[in-house]
C-alpha cells in the first residue's frame, strides 16, 4: 500500500515539475494524434456524407462496411501496416517502418471507419429532413453535400473528438509500427505498457493521470458541443 500511494505521489510530482521526458512522450502523442484524425477527417467527412446523401448502387453495402470496420482489431491494422513498410513489403522504399509517420498510418486507418460511419448516421438524418427541399429548390449535388457538412457542423465536432480519444488510446498498432524507440516513436499508451513492466511506476502513472485528463476534456467538449448544437437548433 505505501509503494501505491509513494508512486503515486511521485507520478504527480512528475507532472507539476514538467519532466522533460515525460512531456516529450506527451508532445509526440498528441501531435501522432492530432495528425492521424486531421486525415481521418479528410478522408471519413466527405465519405460519410456521400454516403448518408446520396442513394446510388451499393450505398447500404458500404453502410454495413463501414459500421463493420469501426471494429477493427488494432493489432490486425498494425500487422498490417507493417507488412506493407517493412523491408518486403511495397511501401518499404519510403523508409516509414518505426516512425511517427507509420504511426500516424496505423491510426488514420483505425480512426476513419469510425468518422465515416458516425458522419453517415448524422447526415443521413439531416438528409430525411431536407431532401424534399432540397429537391424543389434544384440543389445540385455539391451544394446538397457542402449544405449538409455545414448544417451538421456542431455533431461532426463531436464525431472529430470521438475519433480522437479513439486514437490516443491506440497501443497495439502503434507499438508494432512505432517499436516504441526512446525519444523517436514512445507515446503515452506505449510508454505506459513498458515502464509497468520495468516496475517504473511512476511514470507509469504520471502518463495514466495525463490520459485520463485528456479523456476528462475530450467527453467535456463533446458535451459543450451538443449543448450548442442544441441552442442553435432552437435559436
Amino acid at each position: 500500500m505505501d509503494s501505491f500511494w509513494g508512486a503515486l505521489a511521485g507520478a504527480f510530482g512528475l507532472v507539476f515539475a514538467l519532466d522533460p521526458d515525460l512531456m516529450e512522450i506527451i508532445g509526440l502523442s498528441i501531435r501522432v494524434t492530432l495528425a492521424a484524425v486531421f486525415f481521418s477527417c479528410l478522408i471519413g467527412l466527405p465519405l460519410g456524407a456521400a454516403v448518408g446523401t446520396f442513394n446510388f448502387p451499393g450505398r447500404t453495402l458500404i453502410a454495413v462496411v463501414l459500421n463493420a470496420l469501426m471494429g477493427l482489431p488494432p493489432v490486425v491494422v498494425g500487422l498490417m501496416v507493417y507488412l506493407m513498410l517493412s523491408a518486403s513489403g511495397p511501401l518499404a522504399p519510403l523508409r516509414l517502418l518505426y516512425t511517427p509517420t507509420a504511426m500516424i498510418i496505423a491510426q488514420m486507418i483505425l480512426v476513419t471507419p469510425i468518422v465515416a460511419a458516425l458522419t453517415r448516421q448524422v447526415v443521413e438524418d439531416l438528409n430525411r429532413e431536407y431532401a424534399e427541399q432540397f429537391a424543389s429548390m434544384g440543389v445540385g449535388a455539391f451544394d446538397r453535400l457542402t449544405a449538409m457538412l455545414w448544417d451538421a457542423r456542431y455533431s461532426l465536432m463531436t464525431v472529430a473528438l470521438a475519433g480522437f480519444g479513439r486514437a490516443v488510446a491506440e497501443v497495439g498498432a502503434v507499438i508494432i509500427v512505432g517499436g516504441n524507440i526512446n525519444h523517436v516513436t514512445r507515446v503515452m499508451t506505449t510508454t505506459i505498457a513498458l515502464e509497468t513492466s520495468r516496475g517504473n511506476l511512476q511514470l507509469a502513472l504520471a502518463l495514466g493521470v495525463i490520459l485520463l485528463v485528456i479523456a476528462f476534456a475530450v467527453n467535456a467538449c463533446v458535451m459543450a458541443l451538443r449543448a450548442s448544437a442544441v441552442r442553435a437548433a432552437y435559436a
